[in-house]
């Protein structure tokens, strides 16, 4: 039996934009999306966090074989904050030349019209009718330096001549190595009218397999307006920082990246006998009986987010329902205490600036932080962390500071 409503689409979402953003019409957003941290999560772990959505700064990027089930539920209970749902066909299938935007079985639809046999049209037209904000392209999984499917798959987009359909890019973290596929990704991306994600793909921390990584995304977005950065982790708020339209945010390690399609997922050795918790002040994720060992001996830090109020961060021991729901929720809480600390900036070199300030701070931190608990395993801040940390923002050129510069010569 088929839920004859899903043929239906549903009434447009009015969902505002951020209420903080400044006045000057310049600097007012273009979307509702505009300047937003978006979560990204699987239908089976929204029950964590649903109640600490920040609907004035966030939303919700849904996953999941009930995704777009779920979407419609959100909105008739009046979900008013943006709500998108990823189809993530880049997690399975990988993109070609001749098929960019991969067909699959079980679209749950019939029509008569040809038009449907189009598995990008169909996806576009399911998420429509789930009422979602966007809808976001079902592309595939972009294989490093194939350039024929990331262009074959920007003219199919530009073909529907919808600015509205966010044009997802899944490329493998590979074409950030070098320049001239730097180059060719950014030539492709400006090809979209409309909004792009940009998403990476590789095994562990994508951003932290080769040194240029982060500073060529920051190129990216230096160079594509409109480019949001999806499905990442601690890179969204450095995106954000260096002019990223939007970004959504793993709430579990598994959508802070993508796995290529047929690769098995690498990860720690270390059994997981607790959920991962950001500990503020390291700006990292750590397993919660790893805090809660480190400081058997000593004081344990305090976090005054929404969820702990003072509570200490050694108490996420185990993987019970209740300990997974209060990591959840505290992760994010503190992700948007840093979304609100970089936004508050001026956009532009200030704003990269504060973020370059949290990083290096909380570099700085390690250090002063295992040797007061003096451990055997101390924390260690990721790779990603230290390089974020150290490229340091250009100072903007400006017509005084020329002019200074040309009178202390």
């Amino acid at each position: 039996m088929t839920d004859s409503s899903a043929s239906t689409p549903l009434p447009p979402r009015n969902v505002s934009a951020p209420s903080d953003r400044s006045a000057d019409a310049s600097l007012l957003p273009t979307s509702p999306l505009d300047g937003r941290l978006l979560l990204h999560v699987s239908v089976s772990r929204l029950w964590q966090v649903r109640d600490h959505v920040d609907t004035n700064r966030g939303g919700l990027v849904l996953c999941g074989n009930e995704a777009i089930n779920k979407a419609m539920e959100l909105n008739r209970q009046g979900f008013n904050a943006p709500l998108l749902v990823d189809p993530e066909l880049y997690t399975s299938h990988v993109a070609t030349e001749e098929a960019p935007f991969p067909q699959t079985e079980g679209e749950g639809f019939s029509f008569e019209d040809p038009l449907f046999d189009d598995p990008l049209q169909m996806s576009l037209y399911r998420q429509r009718a789930a009422g979602v904000t966007a809808a976001i392209t079902p592309t595939g999984y972009i294989q490093a330096e194939d350039s024929d499917a990331l262009l074959a798959a920007a003219r199919q987009v530009n073909a529907l001549d919808d600015p509205s359909v966010i044009f997802a890019a899944p490329v493998d973290v590979g074409w950030l190595q070098e320049d001239d596929c730097v180059g060719q990704l950014i030539g492709a991306l400006n090809l979209i009218k409309g909004p792009k994600a940009l998403m990476l793909g590789g095994q562990m921390d994508p951003l932290g397999r080769f040194p240029q990584a982060v500073g060529n995304l920051r190129r990216i977005l230096a160079s594509v307006p409109g480019v949001a950065l999806m499905r990442t982790d601690l890179a969204v708020f450095g995106a954000l920082a260096h002019g990223a339209s939007f970004g959504s945010y793993g709430a579990i390690s598994s959508l802070r990246h993508i796995v290529p399609p047929g690769q098995p997922t690498q990860s720690s050795k270390a059994i997981m006998r607790a959920p991962h918790v950001l500990f503020p002040e390291l700006m990292g994720f750590f397993m919660g009986s790893k805090i809660a060992d480190s400081f058997a001996s000593t004081d344990s830090p305090l976090c005054y987010c929404l969820v702990c109020e003072g509570d200490g961060l050694d108490r996420f021991t185990s993987m019970l329902g209740e300990h997974q729901r209060q990591a959840a929720a505290h992760n994010v809480e503190v992700m948007g205490t840093w979304l609100r600390t970089v936004m508050a900036a001026a956009p532009g070199y200030e704003r990269q600036t504060r973020w370059h300030e949290l990083c290096r701070a909380a570099v700085e931190h390690y250090p002063i932080l295992n040797a007061s608990i003096d451990q055997k395993r101390p924390f260690k801040p990721d790779v990603q962390l230290k390089r974020w940390a150290s490229l340091i923002p250009d100072v903007p050129l400006t017509s005084n500071s020329a002019s200074a510069g040309q009178r202390t010569r």
